[in-house]
Protein backbone atom coordinates (compact mmCIF):
# COMPACT_ATOMS: atom_id res chain seq x y z
CA UNK A 1 0.00 0.00 0.00
CA UNK A 2 1.23 3.28 -0.97
CA UNK A 3 1.53 5.78 2.22
CA UNK A 4 -0.04 9.00 0.65
CA UNK A 5 0.89 10.85 4.19
CA UNK A 6 4.75 9.84 3.57
CA UNK A 7 4.72 10.96 0.40
CA UNK A 8 2.79 14.80 0.79
CA UNK A 9 5.08 15.43 3.50
CA UNK A 10 8.28 14.45 1.32
CA UNK A 11 6.44 16.80 -1.27
CA UNK A 12 6.12 19.84 1.04
CA UNK A 13 9.85 19.38 2.26
CA UNK A 14 10.95 19.73 -1.52
CA UNK A 15 8.47 22.90 -1.92
CA UNK A 16 9.76 24.32 1.16
CA UNK A 17 13.28 23.36 0.50
CA UNK A 18 12.71 25.70 -3.13
CA UNK A 19 11.03 28.52 -1.83
CA UNK A 20 13.67 29.51 0.85
CA UNK A 21 14.66 32.37 1.77
CA UNK A 22 17.88 33.85 3.63
CA UNK A 23 15.64 34.68 6.63
CA UNK A 24 11.98 35.50 7.70
CA UNK A 25 11.97 38.66 9.94
CA UNK A 26 9.79 38.40 12.77
CA UNK A 27 6.89 40.96 13.40
CA UNK A 28 7.95 43.95 14.69
CA UNK A 29 12.16 43.62 14.53
CA UNK A 30 14.20 45.65 12.17
CA UNK A 31 15.74 45.65 9.30
CA UNK A 32 18.93 47.46 9.02
CA UNK A 33 21.14 47.57 5.48
CA UNK A 34 24.65 48.73 6.84
CA UNK A 35 26.72 50.16 4.02
CA UNK A 36 30.38 50.14 4.03
CA UNK A 37 32.76 51.72 1.81
CA UNK A 38 36.67 51.84 1.23
CA UNK A 39 37.65 53.80 4.42
CA UNK A 40 40.78 53.02 6.51
CA UNK A 41 37.85 53.06 9.34
CA UNK A 42 36.07 50.39 7.64
CA UNK A 43 37.07 47.80 10.17
CA UNK A 44 35.03 49.57 12.85
CA UNK A 45 31.89 48.23 10.72
CA UNK A 46 32.79 45.06 12.56
CA UNK A 47 32.26 46.49 15.63
CA UNK A 48 29.15 48.21 14.45
CA UNK A 49 27.32 45.22 12.85
CA UNK A 50 27.65 43.30 15.96
CA UNK A 51 25.71 46.60 18.19
CA UNK A 52 23.11 46.25 15.53
CA UNK A 53 22.21 42.26 16.18
CA UNK A 54 22.70 42.63 19.89
CA UNK A 55 20.24 45.34 19.76
CA UNK A 56 17.20 42.23 17.86
CA UNK A 57 17.65 43.99 14.28
CA UNK A 58 18.41 41.95 11.25
CA UNK A 59 21.53 43.58 9.82
CA UNK A 60 22.55 42.72 6.14
CA UNK A 61 25.94 44.04 5.02
CA UNK A 62 26.40 45.84 1.96
CA UNK A 63 29.81 46.74 0.64
CA UNK A 64 31.84 48.37 -2.19
CA UNK A 65 34.62 46.67 -3.43
CA UNK A 66 37.07 49.02 -1.93
CA UNK A 67 36.11 48.36 1.07
CA UNK A 68 36.84 44.66 1.16
CA UNK A 69 40.67 45.35 0.98
CA UNK A 70 39.71 46.82 4.84
CA UNK A 71 37.98 44.32 6.05
CA UNK A 72 36.81 40.67 5.11
CA UNK A 73 32.95 40.07 4.09
CA UNK A 74 33.62 37.08 6.11
CA UNK A 75 34.14 38.78 9.00
CA UNK A 76 31.06 40.49 8.42
CA UNK A 77 28.88 37.84 7.32
CA UNK A 78 30.02 36.16 10.48
CA UNK A 79 29.12 39.09 12.94
CA UNK A 80 25.69 40.16 11.07
CA UNK A 81 24.61 36.30 10.42
CA UNK A 82 23.71 37.20 6.57
CA UNK A 83 25.02 36.89 3.47
CA UNK A 84 27.36 39.74 2.70
CA UNK A 85 26.75 41.83 -0.56
CA UNK A 86 29.53 43.24 -2.45
CA UNK A 87 28.12 42.87 -6.02
CA UNK A 88 25.58 42.76 -8.29
CA UNK A 89 26.62 39.49 -9.50
CA UNK A 90 26.36 37.93 -6.04
CA UNK A 91 22.16 37.51 -6.93
CA UNK A 92 23.32 34.88 -9.47
CA UNK A 93 23.29 33.24 -6.12
CA UNK A 94 19.44 32.25 -5.33
CA UNK A 95 19.86 32.55 -1.55
CA UNK A 96 21.12 36.11 -1.55
CA UNK A 97 18.54 38.84 -0.82
CA UNK A 98 19.07 40.98 -4.35
CA UNK A 99 20.00 44.98 -3.80
CA UNK A 100 16.14 45.67 -4.66
CA UNK A 101 14.87 43.02 -2.10
CA UNK A 102 17.00 44.58 0.85
CA UNK A 103 16.16 48.16 -0.30
CA UNK A 104 12.30 47.26 0.22
CA UNK A 105 12.83 45.36 3.08
CA UNK A 106 15.23 47.78 4.88
CA UNK A 107 13.94 50.07 7.43
CA UNK A 108 17.44 52.00 7.72
CA UNK A 109 20.27 52.43 5.66
CA UNK A 110 23.48 53.31 7.62
CA UNK A 111 26.23 53.94 5.73
CA UNK A 112 29.15 53.76 8.12
CA UNK A 113 32.19 54.22 6.74
CA UNK A 114 30.70 56.75 4.57
CA UNK A 115 33.66 58.37 1.59
CA UNK A 116 33.35 61.38 -0.18
CA UNK A 117 33.26 59.30 -3.15
CA UNK A 118 29.64 57.83 -1.77
CA UNK A 119 28.68 60.53 -0.85
CA UNK A 120 29.24 62.34 -4.74
CA UNK A 121 27.53 58.79 -5.95
CA UNK A 122 24.05 59.46 -3.76
CA UNK A 123 23.98 63.70 -4.90
CA UNK A 124 23.84 62.25 -8.40
CA UNK A 125 21.82 59.06 -8.33
CA UNK A 126 24.84 57.02 -9.62
CA UNK A 127 23.69 53.16 -9.27
CA UNK A 128 26.66 51.33 -10.06
CA UNK A 129 27.29 49.17 -7.19
CA UNK A 130 24.93 47.53 -5.04
CA UNK A 131 25.16 49.88 -1.70
CA UNK A 132 24.37 53.30 -4.57
CA UNK A 133 21.54 51.26 -6.21
CA UNK A 134 20.12 50.48 -2.85
CA UNK A 135 20.26 53.89 -1.45
CA UNK A 136 18.23 55.36 -4.58
CA UNK A 137 16.12 52.98 -4.19
CA UNK A 138 15.27 52.74 -1.17
CA UNK A 139 12.56 54.77 1.17
CA UNK A 140 13.70 54.24 4.26
CA UNK A 141 15.75 56.51 6.38
CA UNK A 142 19.16 57.34 5.55
CA UNK A 143 22.07 58.12 8.09
CA UNK A 144 25.41 58.56 7.11
CA UNK A 145 29.06 58.11 9.04
CA UNK A 146 31.48 60.12 7.31
CA UNK A 147 35.12 59.49 7.50
CA UNK A 148 37.64 60.59 5.30
CA UNK A 149 40.88 63.24 5.17
CA UNK A 150 39.97 66.83 6.70
CA UNK A 151 40.61 68.29 3.75
CA UNK A 152 38.74 66.54 1.23
CA UNK A 153 35.71 67.10 4.35
CA UNK A 154 36.13 70.58 3.89
CA UNK A 155 36.26 70.73 0.07
CA UNK A 156 33.79 73.00 -1.47
CA UNK A 157 32.23 69.72 -4.00
CA UNK A 158 32.00 67.77 -0.82
CA UNK A 159 30.62 70.68 2.05
CA UNK A 160 27.90 71.00 -1.20
CA UNK A 161 26.78 67.44 -1.05
CA UNK A 162 26.32 67.22 2.39
CA UNK A 163 24.17 69.77 2.11
CA UNK A 164 21.97 68.83 -0.64
CA UNK A 165 21.76 65.01 0.64
CA UNK A 166 20.53 67.26 3.95
CA UNK A 167 18.02 68.67 2.00
CA UNK A 168 17.04 65.13 0.80
CA UNK A 169 16.32 64.02 4.53
CA UNK A 170 19.24 62.64 4.36
CA UNK A 171 20.58 62.09 8.48
CA UNK A 172 24.33 62.67 9.08
CA UNK A 173 26.17 61.76 12.10
CA UNK A 174 29.90 63.10 12.71
CA UNK A 175 32.68 63.37 11.64
CA UNK A 176 34.74 64.30 14.40
CA UNK A 177 37.86 65.60 15.33
CA UNK A 178 41.48 64.10 15.86
CA UNK A 179 44.51 62.05 14.59
CA UNK A 180 43.39 60.48 10.97
CA UNK A 181 45.13 57.62 9.57
CA UNK A 182 46.64 60.12 6.73
CA UNK A 183 48.89 61.33 9.41
CA UNK A 184 46.38 64.76 9.73
CA UNK A 185 44.90 65.98 12.43
CA UNK A 186 41.67 67.50 11.98
CA UNK A 187 37.82 67.17 11.28
CA UNK A 188 37.27 63.63 9.60
CA UNK A 189 37.12 60.67 12.30
CA UNK A 190 34.53 58.39 11.64
CA UNK A 191 32.14 59.36 15.00
CA UNK A 192 32.17 56.95 17.81
CA UNK A 193 30.79 53.57 17.22
CA UNK A 194 28.31 52.84 19.67
CA UNK A 195 27.08 56.29 19.04
CA UNK A 196 26.23 55.82 15.91
CA UNK A 197 24.53 52.40 16.85
CA UNK A 198 22.24 54.84 19.34
CA UNK A 199 21.54 57.50 16.41
CA UNK A 200 20.01 54.38 14.32
CA UNK A 201 18.39 52.91 16.96
CA UNK A 202 16.73 56.37 17.35
CA UNK A 203 16.28 57.33 13.44
CA UNK A 204 13.70 53.25 13.82
CA UNK A 205 12.05 54.31 16.63
CA UNK A 206 11.28 57.43 15.47
CA UNK A 207 10.03 56.25 12.13
CA UNK A 208 8.08 53.61 13.99
CA UNK A 209 6.17 56.84 15.61
CA UNK A 210 5.83 58.62 12.55
CA UNK A 211 3.99 55.52 11.16
CA UNK A 212 1.72 55.10 13.52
Amino acid sequence: MIDMAAIDKSSRRKVDKSLRKVVDIPPGRKSVVLGVTGSIAAYKSAELASLLVKQAHEVFVVMTQDATEFISPLTLQTLSKNPVMTSFFDEKENWRPGHIELADRANLLLIAPATAHILAELVHGFAGHPLAAIALATRAPILVAPAMNGKMWAHPATVENVEKLKARGVEFIGPEEGMLACGYEGLGRLWKVNEIAFRAEFLLSRHDKLIA
